[in-house]
């Protein structure tokens, strides 16, 4: 297990930091604690942090345009408004089951959404994973316990996925126009007796997939074929996203989880890693046409 330079950015214990991501244009990157229904963003370059409260349990954030986001939340997606906040409808996701939340979540490349629901309290094959594009939304995949780890190939044709519960981090082909499935998954790394799980991922400019281990306090490293070649350690036992910040994406941000531990800080930070790799630009998600 290789160490790294690791920093705090934020010093707030997340009961359930979650869904990282980072926009460029204003040197931003954000995440949520999804059980505090908190929304955090951080300017990389100052370090400065600030925090929102949301009436919602948000869980994945990706920019619309340059005043417009889409959160997904426990009951829907919300286009949210960067001057002042305020959030409205878009698309109910889930909304008549009130025992579900939306979970982790990843632009494709062609600017479709895929974003995980699951139960409350993770009951076994209560969520589902789905597909949002130009405006209409689609379930791809039912019976999934802890949807986690979606992200996608640079050149659009890969997306990778974990129901964190099966303890195995999938493969499927995809549309690089549409995002959409063109087979079954397969599995690409089988964790199953390791230690921890497979949550949130982010795939760099290399191709390698970035993955945050639960209650493992690292994060591990695979390549396109299934090889895991690297892991780092990190200071928090529960990890939860990674994302590469930094105008030159040059950074990781790492996510963690507070809740269910009693260990105080740094548990449920978010830190800044020097991992010697570079991402790329998260996509914005494309609306209705």
């Amino acid at each position: 297990m290789a160490d790294v330079a690791v920093s705090i950015l934020s010093a707030h214990a997340c009961r359930l930091g979650e869904g990282s991501t980072y926009d460029a244009a204003s040197d931003g990157a954000w995440w949520f604690d999804i059980l505090e229904r908190r929304l955090f963003r951080a300017h990389i370059g100052t370090g400065e942090v600030e925090s929102h409260a949301l009436p919602v349990m948000g869980s994945a954030l990706c920019f619309i345009d340059d005043a417009h986001q889409l959160i997904a939340a426990d009951d829907g997606l919300y286009v949210r408004e960067l001057a002042g906040g305020r959030l409205t409808l878009h698309t109910p996701l889930e909304a008549d089951n009130a025992a579900n939340r939306s979970n982790d979540g990843r632009v494709h490349p062609c600017g479709a959404l895929w974003i995980g629901t699951m139960g409350r309290e993770a009951e076994p094959g209560a969520g589902a994973i789905y597909h949002f594009f130009e405006g209409t939304l689609r379930r791809l995949y039912g019976g999934i316990s802890i949807p986690n780890a979606i992200c996608f190939s640079p050149d659009g044709a890969t997306a990778y996925f974990t129901d964190t519960s099966t303890a195995m981090l999938c493969r499927v082909a995809v549309d690089p126009l549409t995002g959409l499935p063109l087979g079954e998954p397969a599995m690409l790394y089988d964790h199953r007796g390791g230690e921890g799980g497979l949550d949130g991922a982010v795939v760099d400019a290399q191709g390698l997939i970035w993955n945050a281990r639960w209650d493992g306090a690292c994060l591990d490293v695979y390549t396109p074929e299934g090889a895991r070649v690297r892991t780092i350690a990190l200071p928090a036992r529960r990890p939860t996203c990674p994302a590469f910040v930094g105008r030159g994406y040059d950074r990781l941000l790492v996510t963690s989880a507070a809740h269910g531990l009693d260990d105080g800080a740094p548990q449920g930070c978010t830190f800044l890693l020097d991992v010697g790799a570079r991402g790329r630009p998260e996509p914005r998600v494309r609306m209705a046409s």
